[in-house]
């Protein structure tokens, strides 16, 4: 399966950093329960960004009762040489990563490894790099994640820029490419973000932050709807 299998017109995606991580299971049900089938996993390495956060030694624990319900696990790699992880992820489940446009050399020997381990792939370019950087060499990947925040702290306030940055890699990239955004998004802003072309929209705090994932969830893709 791939991208286009997983993808149903537009997908809220609960990003599990923000989760209750003494109650990470429950809540991975309760959202599954609610209809999400699309969790984004973030991985940070201390190194290109601050925080060391999930590894695949969580992610072969969740993996397998996401997948049971038919969802799949998104990783989303804040990390220096992310080739390194592609086996690892592979192992533990993962059925897709994004690595950082800012961390690799050669993007599309980086796409191909993804591909080579049998993963999902998609490129993630932060708030100082241009669209038109990113989308010429990302024409092979399955999504282009264009971040709204810095990488590695949720909570961050949401950048206004982000929309004009949208615009101008959606006017760059195939039609068929998806377009992710993460940071910052919550039910005041997912309706035009996904005006300005996103269809994968990522969220933790407006998720995780009050108390009931489940209804968060629910509101999100009324509000994207």
């Amino acid at each position: 399966m791939a991208w286009n299998d997983w993808v149903r017109g537009n997908e809220v995606e609960p990003s599990l950093y923000g989760a209750d991580f003494s109650r990470l299971g429950e809540q991975i049900d309760a959202l599954l329960a609610a209809g999400c089938r699309v969790f984004h996993f973030d991985v940070g390495d201390g190194h290109f960004v601050e925080p060391i956060t999930m590894g695949p030694i969580v992610l072969q624990w969740i993996a397998p009762r996401i997948h049971a319900a038919g969802g799949v696990v998104d990783v989303h790699l804040m990390v220096e040489s992310p080739a390194r992880y592609f086996e690892p992820v592979a192992k533990a489940g993962g059925d897709s990563v994004t690595f950082h446009y800012e961390a690799v050399g050669d993007v599309p020997a980086t796409i191909a490894a993804a591909r080579a381990a049998g993963l999902g792939v998609g490129v993630a370019f932060n708030p100082e790099t241009e669209p038109e950087d990113v989308a010429p060499v990302a024409r092979e990947a399955d999504l282009v994640l264009c971040m709204a925040i810095h990488p590695g702290y949720s909570g961050q306030p949401f950048r206004e820029e982000t929309y004009d940055r949208l615009r101008r890699l959606c006017a760059l990239a195939p039609g068929d490419r998806l377009i992710q955004v993460d940071g910052g998004v919550g039910a005041a802003n997912i309706g035009k973000l996904h005006e300005h072309g996103a269809s994968l929209l990522v969220a933790a705090s407006s998720i995780f932050g009050g108390g009931d994932p489940p209804a968060a969830y629910r509101r999100l893709v009324q509000a994207l709807a």
